[in-house]
């Protein structure tokens, strides 16, 4: 599955701000992605970023003149026209005051606000502007507006602004820009589903400062809840211990030991379409856990376990009209021991992975996985990001039968 923002053409909407040097690294990030992006902006924005970065990074020519005919394709097309017509989504970051203030009320004075009448597919706003200047009644009024008009407003952030003001007006950042982006043009295959995934590693504590555990980094996890929300889920996540920011659109449970894990997944387990268990749960926990640091002069030479609950297993008790997907991190005998965790927890689907491969580990950014499935069949899957191979898991969960 290619990258859902690949091959789309982008229009990135430039205003006069100082924030518009973020725009550069959000039109990097849209090309790294597979997108073909064109550029306009205000005059006004090429004070602050220079006309010759955007056009290299682009690839192509800045429009920011309604009547140069140089960006037209053709040479004589009236290009606010044709990029239009053309464009598959428009992000304007960042959107000064006066270009909120011209859409809301239908000005269409310049190449891009005239530009930006003329467009019917899907319109992402990025506010950025003094403190003041964003609370103000008017502006505030003007967003709502362009909400309304069916707009995409991601709402500013919060801190010391370049104007010496502190509070909301900050551009958020590239990444969160293309998160909203990307979370915009993905088909709501998934609306309707209640999803719970589990995330990361627990951690078992001997005293207060030590703990079993194990390096899982959550990011397989936090890949796959946010593709699901994405798709238009009602995605709960439940996270042992782990230093990711949250998704956006998740409902985020973070907890530490398996026992807590366990408990907060089954209380919510009767209410699921889909639960995704990737997370890498210790089997057993100090029988005891000391109030105190244990000084090693003082420490037993042994460590007596107890086991912890098993998820899975009690879930695939339970389960009724729920889809059940487990995973298998193992070192040898993927296909034997993936397999046999499959029918053993009664999953309809498992993944496995060898997290001795090269970049397919807990930490790495990539996974390489194969999937097996209750009719014995199994699909081995390429090395590829985990924020696309969580896309893949999911539609092979769609294609599951249902129960």
């Amino acid at each position: 599955m290619k990258d859902i923002l690949a091959d789309k053409n982008i229009v990135l909407g430039v205003c006069g701000g100082i924030a518009a040097y973020k725009s550069a690294e959000l039109l990097r990030l849209f090309i790294k992605k597979g997108a073909k992006v064109r550029v306009m902006t205000s005059k006004s924005a090429l004070k602050f970023i220079g006309e010759a970065t955007l056009a290299a990074l682009s690839g192509t020519s800045v429009c920011s003149d309604l009547f140069d005919a140089e960006t037209a394709d053709d040479g004589a097309a009236i290009k606010h026209i044709e990029w239009a017509e053309t464009a598959d989504a428009v992000v304007i970051a960042p959107a000064t005051a006066n270009m909120v203030g011209k859409l809301a009320n239908g000005i269409a004075d310049d190449a891009l606000s005239t530009f930006l009448l003329a467009v019917t597919a899907p319109r992402f706003i990025c506010p950025s502007m003094n403190t003041h200047m964003y609370e103000n009644r008017a502006v505030q009024r003007n967003l709502d507006r362009l909400e309304q008009d069916g707009y995409a407003i991601l709402e500013p952030g919060s801190g010391s602004l370049a104007c010496g003001t502190v509070g909301p007006g900050r551009l958020p950042e590239p990444h969160e820009i293309l998160a909203l982006v990307t979370a915009g043009l993905t088909p709501k295959d998934l609306a309707s589903q209640k999803v719970l995934v589990t995330a990361g590693p627990t951690h078992e504590p001997l005293d207060p400062v030590r703990y079993i555990g194990n390096p899982s980094s959550g990011k397989m996890g936090f890949a796959l809840a946010t593709a699901a929300a994405d798709r238009g889920a009602d995605v709960t996540l439940v996270s042992g211990p782990t230093v990711l920011a949250d998704p956006p659109g998740v409902e985020l449970v973070r907890v530490k030991t398996a026992q807590e894990m366990y408990t907060a997944v089954m209380e919510r387990f009767a209410d699921l379409d889909i639960l995704i268990k990737s997370a890498a749960v210790s089997d057993f926990r100090p029988d005891t856990c000391c109030d105190q640091k244990v000084k090693k002069d003082k420490a037993a030479d042994t460590i007596c376990l107890a086991r912890n609950p098993d998820i899975l297993k009690e879930a695939g008790h339970a389960k009724k009209q729920q889809l059940l997907i487990g995973f298998a991190a193992e070192t040898e005998h993927l296909e034997i021991y993936a397999t046999g965790k499959l029918k053993e927890k009664n999953l309809d689907m498992i993944v496995g992975n060898l997290v001795t491969q090269a970049e397919a580990g807990f930490q790495a950014d990539t996974n390489q996985v194969t999937l097996f499935f209750k009719d014995g069949t199994h699909a081995t899957l390429p090395l590829m990001e985990k924020a696309q191979l969580a896309h893949v898991i999911l539609d092979h969960i769609r294609q599951l039968p249902a129960r």
